[in-house]
């Protein structure tokens, strides 16, 4: 269910004020407002009615826009019910290659995903979901929020490359529990999904599983593609040491 606010709704006093000028200041209206005031009296009844109109619209209108008018979509504002959960999400070089969906080969790896992503968070309402990318480096595409439209308009809008070439996977790690330590929920998921090994994170990885391990996070591991590409043991000791569980799709038939 959905409502209606403003952020700013001191603004709509404005309306009041424009009321009582229109019915006060009737001397001061033809001046101000209609400096030719005897164009008017050639315009026909209608016409003049129309303009009156079109003037306390627009003023209406603007006054309304200027209070800064918000939807609250209620759906989606539970709070601590569900997890806190990073998605974590390799966008390096390696992502655009094609052929990952058997049915329409046509589509990169990273397409496909998008695509996973989206359908993944369209089901979870009551979650607080993250989202971080990487490639050489890692970054912040959403904190944690409740607005499933919004979290999926972000990543329609991410390209394979945005973040370098190269997989800094143990630094997306960290970069996905600095969020997560923000959350309120009880539970904390992370779910990491790359086709690759890492070639270019900074943060050791005994330093990321403590991190894990302080904030009480279990890791889930998603290895794509071709395994000769992939560090599995890597994976599956991020997953196993945080209580998660490793994951592998040769296809996204898998």
């Amino acid at each position: 269910m959905s409502s209606f606010g403003f952020e700013h709704p001191w603004v709509l006093g404005l309306i009041l004020v424009a009321i009582f000028c229109s019915i006060k200041c009737k001397a001061l209206e033809s001046a101000l407002i209609f400096p030719h005031l005897n164009i008017l009296k050639k315009i026909q009844r209608k016409k003049a009615f129309f303009i009156e109109f079109l003037k306390y619209s627009s003023l209406f209108l603007l006054i309304v826009s200027l209070a800064g008018p918000i939807k609250y979509d209620n759906s989606v504002t539970i709070k601590n019910i569900g997890y806190d959960i990073a998605l974590v999400v390799d966008v390096s070089g390696s992502m655009k290659e094609r052929g990952f969906d058997k049915k329409d080969p046509s589509k990169s790896k990273f397409e496909v995903v998008k695509e996973l992503m989206k359908s993944f968070i369209s089901k979870r309402l009551s979650d607080n979901i993250a989202l971080v990318v990487f490639g050489s480096f890692a970054y912040t595409a959403s904190a944690l929020t409740y607005d499933k439209d919004t979290l999926k308009k972000i990543l329609e809008f991410l390209q394979i490359g945005i973040a370098g070439q190269k997989s800094a996977i143990l630094d997306a790690i960290a970069q996905g529990v600095s969020l997560l330590k923000k959350g309120e929920a009880k539970s904390k998921i992370l779910i990491l999904l790359t086709d690759g090994i890492d070639t270019a994170s900074k943060i050791p990885l005994d330093i990321v599983l403590k991190m894990v391990n302080k904030h009480k996070i279990k890791v889930y591991t998603i290895g794509i593609g071709n395994k000769e590409f992939i560090n599995i043991p890597l994976l599956e000791k991020i997953a196993k040491k945080s209580g998660g569980e490793f994951f592998y799709a040769q296809d996204a038939l898998s």
